[in-house]
């Protein structure tokens, strides 16, 4: 009967492990969401998000929005707009977001564009790309608030000089949609930390082989 006890315990402390692995990345993604570091910077890298037909979707466009503002108020000399395709056909998200914001009032000079993401680390390794051939060093990261700790994570893996500038002005449709969104991230934030953990342990291991000449 031991065993059956110590399995038990073993399925409570993993379960255990579980929710607070799972309770403190929901933490973090929340903190994180209400810190906002905006300073003078090179330019605003705003990450990429749906679009429909012509138009940026309601979450892109409040990223754009808060874009415009920051270069407006001179905070930054250019805006990177960033995201590929959705599906096939569609305009990239990164045109979308740029027309928007030439349509009000942001010179074409102070806009750049990369157009092949899909995702928030192809955004920022694209978006570096493209402003380092324009010798742009530090930077703005503009998206939604859950996503920043997870955008500002990546960033700093990276090694780019950027800080936290979430857009404060988003309307959620409802509490579903807005808890839908924050659960979204927060699984997406553990993915990311679980990937990063296991290239780490894996480094880890290659360096250790190596120096013992296996």
């Amino acid at each position: 009967m031991r065993w059956r006890k110590r399995v038990k315990t073993a399925v409570f402390l993993s379960l255990f492990l579980v929710c607070w692995i799972v309770a403190s990345a929901a933490w973090q993604v929340y903190a994180y969401a209400r810190i906002d570091e905006t300073r003078p910077a090179d330019a605003a890298i705003v990450l990429g998000a749906a679009v429909f037909g012509q138009r940026p979707s309601p979450v892109l466009r409040e990223r754009i929005n808060h874009a415009i503002r920051l270069y407006q108020a001179g905070a930054v000399r250019y805006l990177i707009f960033t995201g590929g395709q959705g599906r096939p056909g569609e305009p990239t998200e990164a045109d979308i977001a740029a027309q928007y914001a030439l349509a009000h009032g942001v010179p074409p000079e102070a806009i750049l564009r990369e157009t092949t993401s899909t995702n928030t680390l192809e955004n920022l390794k694209n978006a570096r790309e493209t402003a380092v051939a324009q010798h742009l060093n530090t930077f703005l990261i503009v998206s939604t608030p859950f996503h920043m700790k997870r955008a500002m994570a990546i960033a700093a893996d990276l090694d780019m000089q950027a800080y936290s500038s979430p857009t404060r002005s988003i309307q959620w449709i409802s509490w579903r949609t807005k808890l839908r969104a924050f659960g979204q991230e927060v699984a997406s934030y553990l993915l990311f930390e679980g990937r990063s953990a296991a290239n780490a342990v894996c480094k880890a291991v290659t360096i250790c082989s190596t120096s013992n000449g296996f």
